[in-house]
């Protein structure tokens, strides 16, 4: 089997990522004059690994983020599979220090990874839409060279599903603003390859 390899990074700064308002599939805004320049220099610093295909979440924070290489000329899929979990009606509203944001989060690393937040998703939910996209357009396309932009939360769900970890230990891959995981399929197995690489934003004042 040929060996492919898969690039995913999370989307570049919003004014709700700048401000720490919990950002779900319910709020779909723009990137931020900062998270345009981190865009860019993605773009510049991986323009070279050409993929055959892009696929990102319906939102608009995914494509912006990897505007420059659709321009360019390679294919490009949305998928709502890879949508941000959804907080419902608190997406949007709370702060990531709010009690009830923290409280939830620390339950899911407990083990209650079917706990929705509040009237939205829980992790399992997110886990379960993701996984047909993973079998269809990873496991079983004939793409090898694959780039997805996504987001942080629906991001860490993503890896347990690819690396075959506990949905509780998800808050074990870091994320930052348009950082870049790596990971190579092979012989029916995901390997991760880059961790969380924001190197080629250094440039800018993080």
């Amino acid at each position: 089997m040929t060996r492919k390899s898969i690039y995913i990074v999370r989307h570049g700064e919003t004014e709700f990522n700048r401000k720490g308002i919990v950002q779900g599939s319910q709020v779909d805004a723009p990137l931020n004059e900062k998270g345009r320049a981190q865009a860019k220099l993605f773009y510049e610093s991986y323009s070279d690994i050409k993929p055959d295909i892009i696929f990102t979440s319906d939102l608009q924070r995914t494509k912006e983020s990897v505007q420059s290489f659709i321009e360019s000329g390679v294919k490009w899929e949305q998928f709502s599979g890879l949508n941000e979990i959804s907080w419902g009606s608190d997406d949007g509203k709370i702060m990531n220090d709010d009690p009830l944001y923290l409280g939830v989060i620390k339950r899911w690393a407990q083990g209650e990874v079917d706990l929705r937040a509040g009237d939205g998703e829980s992790p399992q939910d997110v886990f379960d839409r993701q996984t047909k996209f993973i079998k269809d357009q990873l496991e079983n396309s004939s793409e090898s060279n694959i780039l997805i932009c996504m987001h942080g939360r629906a991001m860490r769900i993503f890896f347990c599903q690819l690396l075959k970890r506990p949905l509780l230990e998800m808050d074990t891959f870091p994320h930052a603003n348009l950082c870049l995981y790596e990971f190579a399929y092979e012989n029916g197995e995901f390997n991760l390859v880059k961790r969380n690489d924001i190197k080629h934003l250094t440039s800018l004042n993080l």
